[in-house]
């Protein structure tokens, strides 16, 4: 998760208010269980966005009827998930041009 979490936060957050906990479950859901969000990296990462005014959050009712902090996407994050999503786009293109330089097959990759 290192140097795309935010983004990812970002990404869940685009989709309506969530509590960080939802937002670890739904990255863990999406991914198929293949990413999962300690929570200390989540609660750092969710501070930092609303330092930068990514991010918004307000006290609410959880599912469960428990007080929680909600997250909630603002118009500067929405930009900010924009330029990050097209920056990661290209690095992940380039790395796997790398991947499969000369034709090779990527360990674990299937025959074409």
């Amino acid at each position: 998760l290192q140097g795309s979490l935010d983004m990812l936060i970002l990404r869940v957050l685009s989709t309506g208010d969530m509590h960080g906990w939802g937002i670890a479950q739904r990255i863990q859901q999406i991914s198929e269980e293949v990413l999962q969000v300690t929570q200390g990296s989540l609660y750092p990462a969710l501070h930092r966005l609303e330092r930068k005014g990514w991010i918004e959050a307000s006290w609410g009712l959880s599912e469960n009827r428990r007080r929680a902090k909600y997250y909630r996407l603002t118009q500067l994050g929405r930009g900010q998930l924009r330029q990050q999503t097209r920056d990661w786009t290209a690095y992940a293109k380039a790395v796997f041009k790398v991947l499969r330089a000369d034709g090779e097959r990527v360990a674990g990759e299937a025959p074409s």
